[in-house]
């Protein structure tokens, strides 16, 4: 049975990435990209589904565990009667082939191990023959995809349909390794490393990626590990960043809200940049620009809302009617169907991270303007339509406020770049279109009923988008409608978090999202009301709510996309990178200083 969601642990090689448990178990790896179909997924069902389990004989969970320092090597303490081990795990930053590294030490006394290797590719559904090539070497082959195993000395390995057994006993001072490479079946195998080598390089690099940190303010550490966590999500071949290392993880336990999150998403993508900007990672802000100007290139009509690690586009959503879902959450999708969708945020995305770019002294290559031109002149002739909104809602399409000042983002960002694109002939034209926008949202998106900025035209529902308003700068913080829009942003919270929109009873269909049952408060969403809160100077409540998020962080300092404050759970997919952004740029917020700000979105009026 797979732990609960806050009982995983991350590793990665930077182009793909496994999920640890507390028990010793990886539940959950895709290889060999984030995005190709998992040959481990016990965390969507059992271990029949895929699963590698390496631990003291008994099965139960470790004592403790930590990243070694400011690393993504772990580092998980078994402590009993008859001894001590620690299992350090790590995938090296990708060569060759996507590896898994496990290295077992025993500390003291005497320690028996036992490890149940299952293989199955295709997203758990497919069992490969597996066979000993060496008294040291299991090979698995199915299909496409092969794996195989190497074991140090000392292990006894028992080979069976489906599961590959492993036994050893160490005494205080012994060692051994085992080492997983997954490789194309057509290929040879991969050459297995020199473990303690790899163990070296792969503490070397992450030593010298977070020295770069430009971040020293109060809760460092929170910080560094969700600037880390946030490196791990991206694809280094492409700079793409990813949403989650997982898919259909639950956003409520047994319910529907189940989506695979490891693809790109263009709404994340201003706060992305933003956050690796502030923390001085520059060279990773301008892969992850390249690979979004190179993903939207094209008809600006054909915009997607996500993308693959690559670029691609065809993400259909299937579903997995072979595997019973976390905790028997159906149904289990892969792919995304929001990739059909029509969102009309995603242009002030685009346009807000050109933007950023340059404001950091980003050069952009010329056909970037034209790309920038045409996206406007595509949301002149599209603004005034309904759309499914940044929540991606699977309900009708509505006039989402969010969306709407999404679309000023877009004109407002076009101004400001239009002398230095060599665009001043659309001047006067993009100056009516955020003239227009910015009138229609203050007149139809705003509520004297509620005193707040709502969800769409018409609504009555608040929407915790509506703080980004002051970030966005369509109006400054000491507005009175924004005053007045984030005290009624309280009335989404829940016992200290905030939820996305009004929620629904389990077994209901929302009538916005159209999708069945409840979800927990989102991460992200709370840590923007704490922005709001300090840019509407009510600090020390900000540095609350921040402290507040910093606490349901896993015990290696993970957050997934939502917290159940009443069964005390993270839920959704895990680990989300817009909640880890999210608390780098609120860190900045509350305790950076200019000197690390410089990327921030500046303020704007309306002319």
């Amino acid at each position: 049975m797979a732990g609960r969601i806050e009982d995983y642990a991350l590793i990665g090689d930077l182009e793909t990435a496994a999920l640890i448990g507390m028990d010793g178990a990886v539940d959950w790896w895709c290889a060999p990209r984030f995005d190709s179909p998992a040959c481990f997924a016990a965390i969507l069902g059992s271990e029949s589904h895929g699963q590698w389990i390496l631990a003291p004989t008994g099965k139960r969970p470790c004592s403790r565990r930590s990243y070694r320092a400011d690393t993504l090597v772990l580092e998980s303490v078994w402590e009993s009667v008859s001894g001590t081990v620690r299992i350090t795990d790590f995938m090296p930053p990708r060569e060759q082939a996507p590896r898994i590294v496990r290295l077992v030490e025993c500390l003291a006394g005497q320690v028996a191990l036992h490890g149940e290797l299952r293989m199955r590719f295709n997203n758990g559904s497919v069992v490969p023959w597996s066979r000993l090539t060496d008294p040291r070497t299991v090979a698995t082959v199915a299909g496409p995809d092969a794996a195989y195993l190497r074991c140090g000395p000392g292990t006894d390995i028992t080979v069976t349909d489906g599961c590959t057994s492993l036994d050893l006993s160490l005494t205080a001072g012994q060692r051994a390794s085992f080492v997983l490479a997954w490789s194309p079946s057509h290929s040879a195998p991969p050459p297995m490393p020199d473990v303690e080598a790899e163990l070296a390089r792969t503490l070397a690099f992450w030593d010298e990626w977070t020295s770069n940190l430009r971040y020293d303010g109060p809760y460092r550490e929170a910080v560094v590990r969700s600037l880390i966590t946030l490196k791990a999500l991206t694809y280094e071949p492409t700079g793409g960043v990813i949403a989650a290392a997982t898919a259909s993880l639950p956003e409520s336990i047994g319910g529907q809200r189940n989506w695979d999150y490891r693809f790109c998403w263009l709404r994340d993508s201003t706060f992305t940049l933003s956050c690796l900007l502030r923390s001085g990672y520059r060279r990773e802000a301008l892969s992850w620009k390249d690979w979004l100007v190179r993903a939207v290139a094209g008809d600006p009509a054909d915009l997607q809302p996500l993308y693959g690690v690559a670029g691609q586009r065809n993400l259909r959503e299937v579903l997995a009617d072979w595997l019973p879902g976390y905790e028997d959450s159906r149904p289990v999708r892969f792919g995304n169907a929001a990739v059909d969708q029509f969102q009309l945020d995603i242009y002030g995305e685009v346009l807000g991270t050109i933007y950023s770019a340059v404001r950091a002294g980003v050069a952009i290559d010329p056909h970037v303007w034209t790309l920038m031109a045409s996206l406007l002149e595509y949301v002149e002739k599209r603004w005034q339509d309904p759309d499914e909104g940044i929540w991606e809602v699977r309900g009708p399409r509505r006039h989402f406020v969010h969306s709407k000042i999404m679309a000023w983002v877009a004109a407002d960002r076009a101004l400001r770049l239009a002398r230095v694109a060599g665009l001043r002939t659309s001047v006067r034209r993009w100056q009516a279109l955020r003239r227009d926008l910015h009138d229609e949202i203050c007149a139809r998106g705003w509520s004297d009923e509620q005193q707040s900025f709502v969800q769409y035209y018409g609504a009555r529902r608040i929407d915790a988008t509506a703080l980004l308003i002051p970030r966005l700068g369509f109006l400054p913080a000491t507005d009175p409608r924004v005053l007045s829009t984030v005290r009624a942003i309280g009335g989404l919270d829940d016992n200290g978090f905030l939820r996305r929109y009004a929620d629904v009873s389990n077994g209901e269909v929302h009538e916005v999202d159209g999708v069945r049952g409840a979800e927990g408060t989102f991460l992200a969403c709370t840590f923007w009301y704490a922005d709001a809160l300090s840019m509407t100077g009510r600090h020390a409540e900000a540095r609350t709510v921040f402290e507040r998020v910093l606490d349901v962080r896993n015990d290696v300092g993970l957050l997934a996309e939502e917290w159940d404050p009443h069964a005390r759970r993270q839920l959704g997919n895990m680990p989300q990178a817009l909640s880890h952004v999210a608390l780098v740029n609120t860190a900045f917020t509350l305790f950076g200083t200019r000197r690390h700000d410089r990327s921030a979105l500046g303020r704007s009026a309306v002319t």
